[in-house]
């Protein structure tokens, strides 16, 4: 089969790779119909190159049909159509039990000390094949993929793999009174979802914060106010400014390691980019290689009491924080991998009506097929022809 594979920092190509079969009894197969580029497939990109090898297959938005399921997989049948969530749960263990399936205990890469595997996600991550391919071998295959209606767009469901409970899960965290105030730091994909989230779940007003044109003008078409952070000199003042001189009641930030403005996180990836696989892991293990100064404007930004939510990917062992102002302040901060199977039944009934009140058909730029995933990686990176979302056709 077809398959988008890593080859080094910014160098991805569509190879020839062996057709996935079922290895485990909870396994399904999937004829992937539609993939889309995550903002976090971007640190793989550029970033954490020292946890992959070449011909690591990339990508964890995948949706499809079943090809073929396991003897343990009975809620699954060939022809069905589903969408794949990025992160293999088995939903029954003590973690799963609580819905914290991205810390499942029968996946859990231990000898990284991470969570959950995830599909096309790096050794920390279990090394898993992703679904930026023609087919996928999907595990736990008996809780993890998300039936979904045989009729409609994919476009309607594909988000549900990742970036579309991601930015459900960071609303619910931050926590927003009904009828206060969210900021959201980042208008990428998973921004746009936080911000129409937050107007969908009662925040009585929302204001989106980016750099790129085409980024704040989808977010103004939804009803959100935006600012332009490249005509600010003081973010968080001027925030503060805007709401009551106390600040947003909430903050999410949808930006991640790679935020721009902060040079010397930026020096240290490139740093750590520039050495040996091990001596780089160790250096991202051990080290604060995270760009930060979103996440400082966020917390500063907050009001007093306040709650910050992090989507944005961050990946720093030793990052520095401003912790007395945070304690002095008394701000709540939230974060972490989607417990995606957790939010899906109440995300699914607003996908399958006729009216779309998340603007799901209103996010993707870009429709290209798989031959062209790394000319669309680099477009993606760079932000170029109002690149916002691309999805892929295998």
């Amino acid at each position: 089969m077809k398959a988008l594979t890593w080859q080094g920092k910014r160098d991805v190509r569509v190879e020839e790779v062996p057709d996935p079969r079922i290895e485990e009894p909870t396994d399904a197969i999937v004829k992937i119909t539609s993939t889309a580029i995550c903002g976090s497939d971007l640190h793989l990109y550029e970033v954490l190159g020292p946890y992959l090898k070449p011909g690591d297959v990339l990508g964890h938005e995948p949706m499809g049909i079943v090809e073929e399921v396991g003897s343990e997989v009975t809620g699954l049948k060939p022809g069905d159509r589903v969408v794949v969530p990025f992160n293999i749960a088995c939903g029954s263990c003590w973690m799963c039990s609580r819905q914290l399936y991205a810390q499942c205990e029968t996946t859990q890469v231990t000898s990284e000390g991470k969570g959950a595997s995830l599909f096309g996600y790096t050794s920390l991550y279990g090394s898993v094949p992703g679904g930026q391919a023609e087919y996928l071998r999907v595990p736990q295959a008996h809780f993890g993929p998300i039936k979904i209606p045989q009729t409609g767009a994919d476009e309607r469901y594909l988000y549900l793999s990742d970036i579309l409970p991601t930015a459900w899960q960071a609303v619910k965290y931050a926590d927003t009174p009904q009828g206060g105030t969210l900021a959201v730091f980042g208008l990428g994909p998973v921004g746009q979802f936080c911000a129409r989230i937050g107007r969908h779940l009662g925040a009585g007003r929302v204001i989106g914060l980016d750099l790129v044109p085409e980024r704040l003008e989808l977010a103004r078409r939804h009803g959100i106010e935006v600012l332009d952070v490249s005509q600010l000199s003081d973010v968080p003042g001027a925030l503060i400014d805007l709401v009551d001189g106390r600040g947003p009641d909430a903050v999410i930030d949808a930006v991640g390691m790679e935020a721009h403005g902060s040079p010397a996180g930026k020096l240290a990836q490139t740093a750590a980019g520039l050495l040996p696989d091990k001596l780089a892991q160790t250096m991202t293990d051990r080290a604060g290689v995270d760009r930060l100064s979103v996440l400082h404007a966020a917390l500063k930004a907050v009001r007093r009491g306040g709650t910050v939510s992090l989507s944005g990917v961050y990946g720093g062992e030793a990052d520095p924080m401003p912790l007395m102002e945070m304690f002095d302040r008394g701000i709540q901060l939230r974060m972490g991998q989607c417990h995606v199977r957790r939010w899906t039944d109440e995300i699914l009934p607003l996908l399958s009506g006729d009216d779309d009140p998340l603007g799901v058909e209103d996010l993707r730029t870009h429709r290209l097929p798989l031959a062209r995933a790394p000319q669309a990686y680099e477009m993606f990176q760079k932000k170029e022809d109002g690149c916002i979302k691309v999805v892929l056709e295998p």
